[in-house]
């Protein structure tokens, strides 16, 4: 069973990792727009070739696929935050439906 101090956990948990959660998030879409920077970068050395051979060259370029890496990790930790504040949301509706469902209870005694 929930009680009040299970809940104020949620509450702080949801106060405190705002921030980081807000900076992981951030941190995804910045690097999920960098992708298309970088791909057009990476085309761009290799101008002289066929559209298809500039992509492949780009996509097969090892800072192409150190970034992927970090977008990979980007993506874990907004993905973790979201789940985690979920979970905490989740655990303060349980408890509010409970308080409510006792509330209704005592009232039709």
């Amino acid at each position: 069973m929930l009680d009040v101090d299970d809940i104020d956990r949620a509450v702080e948990y949801l106060r405190d990792s705002s921030e980081k959660a807000a900076q992981a998030r951030a941190d995804r879409l910045h690097l999920e727009d960098f992708t298309k920077s970088l791909k057009a970068k990476l085309m761009g050395e290799h101008l002289g070739e066929t559209l298809g051979a500039q992509e492949r060259e780009a996509l097969a370029d090892q800072r192409y696929l150190t970034h992927l890496e970090a977008l990979k990790l980007a993506i874990h930790d907004d993905e973790k935050f979201r789940f985690m504040r979920e979970a905490a949301q989740a655990r303060i509706e349980v408890w509010r439906s409970k308080l409510s469902w006792a509330k209704t209870q005592e009232s039709i005694r």
